[in-house]
């Protein structure tokens, strides 16, 4: 494929935009030498780049567009909205509306408010917790890969730079499926947590009723249970992982699938402590979000077609139904080329990831970049496995067949070395502490 154009918009972002992004996960460092660097278009499953490559892609904008790109009925909602103003000086009729038509979905919320990103609202949440408990600490699952880009999570990562060690030193961590490390974080910091935050599931299942634990450990021990459904929300059940695994936390958080690519995020919660970001309470008042596009209208409009789409065409099981049947073929050709030891699928069928390991069975980004690089030389941009309800049968299968012949590549780079088919550099992590 030639990418003469991205190559060349490539060096004029890096002059123009820290990274070169606007997005880690988007960035240059993320992807092999040889791919699409900027995208122009998408519909359904497809997008298109610069120099006017077609690639199946998936991911799909970070998880975020579920239904497809460009899907019809959402950009319809939001164009006829955007007609009647996007932004008033009072709220809009359609805040209401949208609110009704969360906390219809979302069975143990009481009161949501509306923002741009999932770190919006995990701070947000993180905020209320230390305002009513009026404790400082926060205890977050050490295996789950994000919460926020503010300083509370951040400030755990290898890229602290430009965080106090003060504001490090109020996050501490827990294991997930490990009940006795979050007794053990009590038992340490009494009566110092305000609240503990996870994701209820990544690529393992939560056992023996871990999240209903965590929750008695938090209700036990005077903490705000937290959960961040940022990903799972809208994609694992329509009423969030938190109804697929019965539990119901006093805050929760969704963004990403919510509005098929739209920038809105929420935070749900029980009254009693959203009610600290209002006005009909008697405690200090809590700034809680106040941001002049949180609740833009078209927007809105977005997400309450999105979530109707959701009701009426069994979206989240076609997702589902899709992993399974990408799983069961990628299975199949791993076998082929003996290398169940070597490259794995991991997490939901509606959230499938790979993991890529090298000769001596240990996780690499050199393979993974082989991995990547073999798929866009075959028209697919896969980071992940995340299909959308866009992705048919004859995608799947179109895309197992891609992945067979990649995986033929990597059978060979793993018996006469990788540098004879890899070009260029290996891909990095996001988190690391230098370039």
């Amino acid at each position: 494929m030639n990418f003469q154009r991205s190559q060349a918009l490539q060096k004029k972002s890096h002059q123009l935009i820290p990274g070169g992004a606007h997005t880690y996960a988007k960035g240059d460092d993320q992807y092999p030498e040889q791919a699409p660097a900027f995208l122009v278009r998408g519909q359904g499953c497809h997008v298109w780049d610069a120099d006017g490559n077609e690639f199946i892609e998936y991911g799909m904008g970070l998880r975020a567009v579920t239904l497809g790109h460009a899907y019809q009925p959402v950009v319809t909602a939001a164009h006829q909205q955007m007609l009647l103003g996007s932004n008033f000086t009072r709220p809009a009729t359609i805040e209401l509306e949208c609110a009704e038509k969360f906390l219809h979905l979302i069975d143990g919320a009481e009161m949501v408010k509306f923002a741009k990103n999932g770190s919006d609202v995990t701070t947000a949440a993180v905020k209320l917790a230390r305002a009513y408990t009026g404790r400082d600490m926060v205890g977050l699952c050490a295996e789950q890969p994000f919460f926020s880009t503010d300083d509370w999570f951040i400030g755990n990562t290898p890229m602290a730079a430009g965080i106090p060690q003060a504001i490090r030193n109020l996050t501490v961590k827990f294991h997930y499926n490990d009940p006795a490390s979050v007794q053990a974080l009590f038992d340490r910091y009494p009566g110092q947590i305000a609240c503990l935050i996870m994701e209820a599931e990544t690529t393992v299942a939560p056992v023996n009723n871990f999240l209903q634990e965590v929750q008695r450990l938090c209700q036990k021990n005077g903490a705000l249970f937290i959960l961040d459904e940022t990903i799972t929300g809208f994609r694992w059940h329509i009423g969030g992982a938190q109804k697929y695994y019965g539990v119901t936390p006093d805050l929760s958080t969704f963004g990403k699938a919510m509005g098929n690519g739209f920038a809105v995020a929420a935070l749900a919660g029980k009254q009693e402590f959203m009610q600290l970001g209002g006005l009909h309470h008697n405690r200090a008042r809590v700034f809680l979000l106040s941001t002049t596009h949180g609740a833009e209208n078209h927007v809105l409009a977005a997400a309450m077609a999105t979530m109707q789409t959701y009701e009426e065409q069994d979206v989240i099981e076609q997702l589902y139904c899709q992993g399974e049947r990408l799983a069961a073929g990628i299975h199949k050709v791993v076998a082929e080329h003996q290398l169940e030891a070597y490259f794995q699928l991991a997490g939901k069928p509606c959230n499938l990831i790979y993991a890529t390991l090298d000769q001596e069975k240990i996780r690499s980004q050199a393979f993974r970049t082989l991995f990547l690089q073999e798929m866009i030389r075959r028209g697919f941009i896969a980071p992940s496995l995340v299909v959308s309800f866009a992705h048919t049968d004859a995608v799947i299968d179109q895309t197992v067949e891609a992945i067979g012949e990649a995986l033929g590549v990597y059978r060979k780079a793993l018996d006469e070395g990788i540098e004879k088919y890899l070009v260029g550099r290996p891909v990095k992590p996001v988190f690391r502490m230098y370039n």
